[in-house]
Order: C-alpha cells, then structure tokens, then sequence
C-alpha cells in the first residue's frame, strides 16, 4: 500500500532539504509528515524513486603496522552546539562509486591515504536516522597510512583527526559525545583479536 499522496519541497538548500509529505497512517488516516533529505527534487526522494543508492560514505579505517589503531575524527557540530567523534564520512559526488568517494573523503578529512578492502554486503547502503531523513550511507573499510594533517579541510570544516588504540576507543566511550556507528564498531574493535578488519573474510 502507497501511504504517501504527495510530497512538497519546502527548502531550497544546497546540502539538505526539508520536504512535506502527504501521508496516510496504518488505519488510513491523513498525517503530514516531515523528511530532512539529501534529494535535490521530489522525484529523487527515496520514497518516491525507490532507489537505495548511497548518498554518502562512511569509512572504518584501520592504522599502524599492528593494525592496531583505528581512525576516527573529533568535529564540531552546530546541532549539538559541541565536538563529537565520528568516522571520516563524507558525501558520494556524481558519477563516483563509494570506493573513489571513501579515498577522497579520507584524505581531505584527514591526509591519510586510504586502501580500501573488499567489504561485500557489509558495503551496500545503509540508512541512518529514518525517523528524520531517507539519508543512507554505505560504509566502506580499509587500511589508512601516512601522516595526519587538515590542510585539505573546507573552511566550514573543524576536524582532529585521532588514531586512536583500545586504550583511548575505551576512554571516549566512556566520557565523550560518539556518533552511533563509530561507538557500535569500536567496540567490535575493542573486543577485536589481530586485523579488526578480519570479520569481513573474503567479503562474499
């Protein structure tokens, strides 16, 4: 059953729109509900189109000759009015795949060359807050060297770039603001024997 009637485009932004839908609920009745998007037009919207192309990247890079740092990002942001750890993420521009957007991303992020490893199904878009948005993100992993630096950063952008071990993943998990996705896999990491990437196997 098609619960959405119409759909109205009520910003118009470069990065992300708010839309109007014209919806029905389980029982059949009228709701206006709202979608924070990545869409550039009604017609791209995800509940429209259908399409579940990724609209950005997430990366889970691995650092260190004993693999056994992994990167992770300090940036401020203006909804929370603070800093919080991320993964280097960014978006996937036109005509790229998620693996040219993840190299990209990384090192204008963060200076680090990024080698990405095979991910399979674990790579495929995945959604991110889908009370809010229809955004999804494909999570790409890999292994990250060279010497952090935010020369390629955008104004706009306030990022440290952390390399952090167990040590320190326990530490900011117990006392700092963490996005959800880097909190869940760093405590894979910190449960994680040898290449923390080993769980992907042959990707298959």
């Amino acid at each position: 059953m098609n619960r959405i009637k119409g759909v109205k485009r009520l910003t118009e932004n470069r990065f992300l729109n708010l839309y109007e839908l014209d919806a029905r609920q389980r029982d059949g009745k009228a709701i206006t509900y709202y979608v924070a998007s990545r869409a550039k037009s009604v017609d791209a919207l995800k509940a429209v189109e259908g399409h579940r192309r990724a609209d950005g990247v997430i990366m889970y890079g691995v650092y260190g000759e004993n693999r056994d740092r992994i990167v992770l990002i300090r940036q401020y942001r203006y909804p929370l009015g603070d800093y919080i750890y991320e993964f280097p993420a960014g978006l996937v521009e036109a005509g790229e795949d998620v693996r040219e957007g993840a190299v990209r991303e990384m090192f204008e992020e963060t200076g680090l060359t990024f080698v990405p490893r095979e991910g399979g199904d674990f790579e495929r878009p995945f959604f991110t807050t889908v009370g809010m948005t229809d955004e999804s993100c494909a999570m790409v992993f890999g292994y990250c060297e060279g010497t952090p630096t935010n020369a390629n950063q955008e104004a706009a952008e306030d990022i440290q770039v952390v390399l952090a071990d167990k040590a320190e993943c326990r530490r900011i998990l117990k006392e700092e603001n963490v996005a959800i996705m880097p909190a869940y896999m760093m405590m894979h990491f910190l449960n994680s024997q040898g290449d923390p990437l080993d769980f992907l196997g042959n990707a298959e």
